[in-house]
């Protein structure tokens, strides 16, 4: 009885290790990147690549992943540089325009203006429900700010929980969340990407994707 018990226990954790995905954000074959142009870079354990800065929003998707629940690691960094970073990750991708992400205005991380702290992290469900549309329907309630309270222009990591339409947003391994949404969209999967806005560049690394 024993042997029947151990196999399954084997195959039970190689289904959760086939879950786990670490892409190559360096391997151009893994990704698509259609306006902006990208760097590798590698430093201090942080390797991955640069998203130069450029017009209009973009996103570097991941090819061959499709997610609908689990968790998303990565570390990134922007600039804080008032309204200049814009650095995010999207889920739910249905094509270049519709999809949901989260991202952060790094510029807000430590800004003396206190409103701005509270609009360092946000969720967005494009193409309806942009940040603009949401601050004014729901002041409050689709953005915050981060805790603990990174460097606006060094790394942080974030990691998003995504679970039957609950996003959790935590930052440097907090148990804290800085951000506990419901998505407005109903879409229950789709591609991944990383995220940036207009005019903003971004650095990603260590990407981790966890699906359940």
């Amino acid at each position: 009885m024993r042997i029947p018990v151990i196999i399954f226990i084997l195959l039970l954790s190689r289904a959760s290790i086939a879950q786990t995905y670490r892409p190559d954000l360096q391997d151009k074959k893994q990704t698509s990147l259609t306006k902006r142009s990208v760097s590798n870079i590698d430093e201090n354990g942080k390797k991955g690549i640069r998203i130069e800065a450029g017009e209009g929003g973009n996103l570097l998707v991941l090819n061959n992943i499709v997610f609908s629940n689990g968790t998303i690691e990565l570390d990134l960094r922007g600039r804080d540089k008032m309204g200049q970073s814009f650095v995010g990750f999207a889920f739910h991708i249905q094509n270049d325009s519709t999809y949901d992400a989260i991202y952060f205005r790094p510029f807000n991380f430590s800004n003396p203006d206190t409103l701005r702290r509270w609009r360092a992290v946000q969720y967005i469900s494009n193409p309806e429900y942009d940040w603009s549309k949401l601050r004014e329907q729901f002041p409050g309630k689709y953005e915050n700010k981060v805790n603990p309270v990174p460097d606006g222009n060094d790394w942080f990591h974030c990691k998003i929980v995504v679970k039957n339409k609950q996003v959790t947003v935590f930052v440097n391994n907090s148990t804290t969340p800085s951000l506990a949404v419901i998505q407005l969209s109903n879409w229950k999967e789709g591609k991944l990407g990383l995220w940036v806005e207009n005019g903003s560049d971004g650095s990603y690394a260590n990407l981790v994707i966890m699906k359940e």
